[in-house]
């Protein structure tokens, strides 16, 4: 079987394949696969027509989505045939981010299926207004923001890299100090990782988002990607935590300049109970599934 490392040179073909494949979940992107290639060798093979996407790194191989294309009994053989000859542990053979449509399938043909998150999807327009008693507070943060800080919203380009990721840096340590839990200290580091892969190459992924100054430093920045025509995922939205309100107020804000989508997804919670928390504070109008497929 041949392996091609993901590249941007195939970012047209890639993306039109993603989109026939009409996944609702916030991986169903180049952007969201391009984004792991400083954690994981991301690749990817056509198996009986059928495009896979495997994500390798020293603790083995899987499949980070759904194979792209039609399921049958011989695909997944050769699928886990192929994550086997790489894996020590053969438990560690996985298809992930499958989506709950899908899952009967999979399920009729011996295989498990395991939640394992689920991403959120709000109403754009409802991020914008934040009516009712129920976003009262955010209101309120927004405006204690607007009233006692002189700012400036600007759409990032890349001069703005190297502020943006010290704006990172600090943020990070400030999360660092509320929480010493260590599977959340290596995400915060992770997702570094992959933030700069973005920022790097933010034109040619079609990426979009804004930056915050106060003053004339950058102080927040959020940034994401389309997700079909009519969702936008927002990938991350960063924010310098002794400002007050600064965090709701870049959120609402880059809601406002999406216009033409629909629908906003904040990806998933990590399982941590302070992302999940925050993600359903803004009402979500659904929580969407992802699950993992084994043997």
């Amino acid at each position: 079987m041949k392996y091609h490392r993901l590249s941007l040179a195939g970012i047209a073909e890639f993306t039109q394949i993603l989109e026939r494949a009409r996944g609702s979940l916030s991986v169903y992107a180049f952007a969201s696969l391009y984004m792991w290639r400083g954690l994981y060798q991301v690749s990817w093979a056509q198996i009986q027509g059928v495009r896979c996407v495997f994500f390798k790194d020293r603790i083995g191989s899987f499949l980070n989505l759904a194979p792209l294309g039609k399921v049958t009994p011989q695909l997944l053989k050769r699928i886990f045939t192929a994550m086997d000859e790489v894996n020590t542990n053969p438990g560690i053979s996985r298809i992930e981010n499958v989506e709950e449509k899908d899952i009967a399938g999979y399920r009729a043909l011996g295989y498990r299926a395991t939640l394992k998150s689920h991403d959120y999807l709000y109403s754009r327009t409802a991020l914008v207004a934040l009516r009712g008693n129920s976003f009262k507070s955010k209101r309120s943060c927004i405006n204690y923001f607007t009233r006692h800080y002189s700012f400036k919203v600007c759409r990032y380009v890349p001069g703005y890299r190297t502020g943006c990721m010290e704006v990172y840096d600090a943020w990070q340590g400030q999360r660092k100090k509320i929480t010493d839990d260590p599977v959340y200290q290596g995400m915060l580091e992770d997702s570094q990782s992959a933030l700069e892969v973005v920022l790097r190459n933010f034109r040619p992924l079609r990426c979009q988002g804004i930056v915050v100054k106060v003053g004339s430093k950058i102080k927040a920045f959020t940034l994401g990607y389309p997700l079909g025509r009519n969702t936008f995922c927002i990938a991350y939205e960063v924010a310098d935590l002794s400002v007050k309100g600064l965090s709701q107020f870049i959120f609402q804000q880059f809601c406002r300049q999406l216009e033409g989508y629909t629908y906003i997804n904040a990806m998933d919670d990590c399982g941590l109970e302070n992302i999940k928390a925050v993600k359903r504070s803004y009402r979500p109008l659904a929580r969407i599934p992802a699950y993992v497929i084994t043997r």
